[in-house]
């Protein structure tokens, strides 16, 4: 959409550019980025390209791999889980339909339901709040340095997810671990060793 309105010259921007500044961060601050001396033109182009997404996704949005297995393990320890997200709400809720996970999640914080959204922290802090639930008993995934860097400010653990950003780029916001999807056997490391921790502080108490 972006050579259509003649950005960058008509020339599309690359995966570099896109990671830098548009991946993971709030339309309010895209906007700006693509017209800083014509706000609402922005916000009405980030709009466009919303309903652009919607149709997209409402044809084709496949699961990443592992994600019902992750989501079963969850479920299966009675965890309590929030979907937290800088998605227009319509996305979020198509996104969460379309994956099946409209009985998963207990509850969905929006960036802009919060005073700011990722890369700072409230959208994580709030989830906890609504939860009832201490960051020092969570863990969070993501896949975008904005996301990341918010759970990282939140003080909780993040597991990032190199499904759309590569690795070089995701290291940099300090994540606990980075997998390739959630089949990954990291992931499933550190989700053994968190049973058996678990399963040890029951037997001490």
């Amino acid at each position: 959409m972006l050579p259509q309105i003649g950005f960058n010259n008509g020339v599309p921007i690359d995966e570099e550019y896109f990671i830098k500044n548009i991946a993971g961060k709030h339309n309010p601050d895209i906007a700006v980025l693509l017209y800083p001396d014509d706000i609402p033109r922005g916000i009405k182009f980030m709009e466009d390209k919303e309903a652009m997404f919607r149709r997209l996704a409402s044809e084709n949005l496949p699961p990443i791999k592992g994600l019902y297995k992750l989501t079963k393990w969850i479920e299966d320890r009675g965890l309590k889980r929030a979907a937290v997200t800088n998605a227009p709400k319509p996305n979020a809720e198509l996104m969460i339909s379309k994956l099946g996970l409209k009985d998963f999640f207990d509850v969905v914080i929006l960036g802009s339901d919060c005073e700011r959204a990722k890369p700072y922290p409230d959208p994580y802090l709030k989830a906890l709040e609504v939860l009832k639930v201490s960051k020092d008993h969570t863990f969070v995934c993501e896949d975008s340095v904005s996301g990341i860097k918010a759970g990282v400010a939140a003080g909780m653990p993040v597991v990032g997810l190199t499904t759309r950003n590569p690795e070089s780029v995701l290291v940099e916001a300090n994540p606990t671990v980075l997998i390739k999807d959630y089949e990954d056997p990291k992931l499933w490391e550190a989700l053994e060793e968190l049973d058996k921790r678990i399963g040890s502080s029951k037997t001490s108490a």
